[in-house]
């Protein structure tokens, strides 16, 4: 964990430990820990933030200031705000946890899920007319699609879940299997029937 600097004197410890926390963090999400850290500052900070306040409290260059709050604009995990009085741009984080969650779910869809399922696509329709791949290889090829499919369909529609119903979701916990207890029950049924067919 590296320490800030003796210029976040004005931050408390329990902050200060935090957004070193939360850098390190981000450096095993493959976040800059530079990004990861101006993010956590300003969802803490009472006010609105100048990237000079920030580098100044961070102990960061201006420019890395300025590259790491493209980039948390562009995950959509701070704005801009307009302070009276005062032409510099002002910068807040957004403070709602859930809210927050879901953009960084969104961005690490579009950026990891989505490549790596048009990616399968691509090679499954390669291997589909490749005479030279085995019948193995296409197989592992196939359930891997259908794998990332899945979650990619299920990250969609989590997405898209009301907050208030997602949480209910969350706090069930292992009670929601017993919701697919009779689903569960059905295709055990259909599966033993469609086996004493067979026989």
């Amino acid at each position: 964990m590296t320490e800030i600097t003796n210029n976040s004197s004005n931050l408390s410890p329990a902050v200060e430990r935090f957004i070193l926390h939360w850098g390190d963090l981000g450096g095993q999400w493959g976040v800059n820990r530079s990004v990861a850290q101006i993010h956590a500052l300003l969802y803490l900070s009472e006010h609105p933030q100048t990237a000079e306040d920030i580098a100044e409290t961070l102990g960061l260059a201006r420019s890395n200031v300025s590259n790491s709050i493209k980039e948390l604009m562009g995950w959509k995990l701070i704005h801009r705000v307009p302070v009276m009085g005062d032409r510099r741009d002002h910068f807040a984080a957004e403070t709602d946890i859930w809210e927050m969650v879901t953009r960084i779910a969104q961005g690490r869809k579009e950026r990891e899920i989505d490549p790596a399922a048009e990616a399968l696509r691509a090679c499954m329709a390669e291997a589909e007319t490749d005479t030279q791949i085995s019948p193995v290889a296409l197989k592992r090829l196939q359930e891997m699609l259908e794998f990332v499919e899945t979650i990619n369909r299920w990250y969609t529609q989590m997405l898209n879940v009301p907050k208030p119903a997602l949480v209910t979701l969350i706090k069930m916990g292992s009670k929601v299997t017993t919701l697919l207890s009779p689903i569960t029950r059905r295709g055990g049924k259909k599966d033993r029937e469609t086996a004493n067919q067979d026989a």
